[in-house]
């Protein structure tokens, strides 16, 4: 399925000859194949979720702007400290900075993002009475919020649908040739109008799913993924099966997920909770 090339000054690379993708694909074939994909990841992923834990919209939304440039499971092992001294925005607004600090210290940048959750807290006390707003154009206001934060939070505690693209999203929809866009926004629009609004949502927790467990960055796991024939970027990762059953990760590697108290879905799938801060 594939052969090795050299061009002059270029590295030796993996091409894929999968003759499905050697012609240029009409609109309609491409949103065929874009649902089956997603239909395809509802399959794999029948217990996917938020990986961020969280019992409210603010704990979300809080736990969201920690989670930049750091894992989902750094946050999880984070937060409990951080809302078990502050559960509420008044709270949180009136903290001393170098408390919150050592508290986030775990989740690196952690100036930063002490100044942000304590900004957004004080905004939603002055402008929202407390409560986390159920718009995207209020949210997008608070510090350190942006669509990507927004989306996930209107998407999961509102239930309002929304694209997240991270950069798993933004990995994966570009090697299945979904769109050729690079700015997040663009992106945004691209894929939201291969779906039915509703579906948004949870569109994006597969993707992300599959991002995070199979199909990673570095090394794809292509000899385990189920999606391979609808895949221009087939042969991209490992191809030999043994060898890319050893990338997986989290519950599809055998190993603990993110959460410390995941949905009971996920558990019942066998998935297990990640441990806490500390723990052996």
């Amino acid at each position: 399925m594939f052969r090795w090339w050299r061009s002059s000054g270029e590295k030796a690379a993996k091409v894929t000859k999968n003759p499905r993708f050697s012609k240029p694909e009409s609109r309609t074939a491409l949103v065929r194949r874009a649902r089956r994909i997603n239909r395809e990841l509802a399959e794999i992923y029948p217990y996917a979720h938020p990986e961020l834990d969280f019992e409210n919209p603010f704990q979300l939304v809080v736990a969201t702007v920690l989670s930049a440039q750091t894992t989902d499971l750094r946050v999880n092992q984070t937060t409990p400290a951080l809302f078990a001294k502050y559960p509420t925005p008044e709270e949180l607004a009136a903290a001393d900075p170098e408390e919150v600090e050592e508290i986030l210290r775990p989740t690196g940048f952690f100036r930063a993002k002490t100044r942000s959750v304590i900004g957004l807290s004080k905004a939603l006390v002055e402008q929202f009475d407390g409560e986390v707003p159920g718009r995207l154009e209020d949210l997008v206001k608070l510090p350190g919020v942006g669509r990507k934060t927004a989306f996930v939070v209107l998407g999961n505690a509102f239930g309002r649908p929304g694209i997240t693209v991270d950069t798993h999203f933004q990995r994966l929809v570009r090697r299945w040739r979904w769109t050729e866009e690079t700015e997040p926004d663009k992106i945004e629009a691209a894929v939201g109008a291969l779906f039915p609004r509703s579906e948004w949502t949870m569109l994006s927790h597969h993707v992300i799913f599959h991002g995070r467990r199979m199909c990673h960055a570095r090394k794809p796991a292509c000899g385990v993924c189920p999606i391979a024939p609808l895949c221009p970027a087939y042969g991209e990762g490992e191809t030999d099966p043994e060898k890319a059953r050893k990338l997986l990760k989290y519950e599809k590697g055998g190993f603990p997920g993110q959460r410390l108290n995941p949905p009971q879905s996920y558990l019942d799938a066998g998935g297990r909770p990640a441990p806490p801060l500390g723990a052996g």
